[in-house]
């Protein structure tokens, strides 16, 4: 009896799910076992490795922009508050070594008056510091929710690649090491394999070159940032400081 028609193309269908299942499941393996490698620290290919020596050196500068970002808003935070503080407490000073001046017609009289008036004069200064730190704090909170956080996307993806990729590097290792020329099952399966690592270098490289540049363009820009920052800040700062003290100055100098 010859088997039927259908039932021959459904057994083929079969096999050749059961076949699908499989690869997958071996994939799934591989890839696994190289998230083992990665977590456990054991040392990989070092060809492999220095393959993606730009790339690793990329994304350590990075993970560098991501820290000192963070660290960068903590410190204007925290310097702020500071000035705020201060400029509370030159004020207070201030105002009182007026109010002590008022009673006093000796020359002590006259420097506490001249220091009242630069210590007030400092303090609206010191304040004068506080909105080209807030532009600051907002452009590098923007740049570290906008152009980080999206670089960050792309890293992710680029890692799940690679790891893909390495994972199907070591299952081909693995069939070579058991490949036989002259049987044509593990020839084929070779072949598979081999194909499967094509397809994840391929979106690897992509996933890859997109993350150098777009690295590239976060150096660039954060460099733009910070310059535009600094500078209006800094003219600020210098404006300040050296006029304050020329009432005292004058004073000591009369005196």
């Amino acid at each position: 009896l010859k088997p039927h028609k259908s039932y021959k193309i459904g057994g083929r269908a079969l096999l050749g799910e059961d076949s699908s299942v499989m690869a997958r499941m071996q994939k799934k393996f591989w890839k696994t076992k190289q998230v083992f490698i990665k977590v456990t620290g054991k040392k990989e290919d070092e060809y492999v490795v220095a393959s993606d020596a730009d790339l690793d050196a990329k994304l350590e500068f990075f993970r560098s922009v991501q820290s000192t970002c963070t660290e960068l808003l903590k410190v204007i935070e925290k310097y702020q508050h500071r000035i705020t503080r201060l400029s509370q407490e030159e004020k207070e000073l201030g105002l009182f070594l007026r109010f002590q001046a008022e009673h006093d017609r000796t020359k002590a009289g006259k420097m506490m008056d001249a220091t009242s008036k630069a210590l007030c004069a400092s303090a609206k200064q010191r304040m004068a510091l506080c909105p080209p730190l807030q532009r600051m704090h907002q452009e590098v909170e923007t740049f570290r929710r906008r152009a980080i956080a999206d670089t960050l996307l792309t890293v992710t993806r680029m890692e799940k690649s690679r790891t893909e990729y390495r994972g199907a590097l070591l299952w081909m290792k693995d069939v070579s090491q058991e490949l036989d020329p002259d049987t044509y099952k593990e020839l084929e399966k070779f072949r598979k394999v081999q194909t499967q690592v094509r397809e994840t270098k391929s979106q690897f490289d992509k996933l890859k070159n997109d993350v150098c540049q777009k690295v590239d363009m976060l150096r660039a820009s954060r460099c733009n940032m910070l310059s535009h920052s600094l500078c209006t800040y800094q003219v600020r700062l210098s404006s300040a400081a050296p006029a304050n003290l020329n009432p005292i100055y004058s004073s000591f100098r009369s005196s």
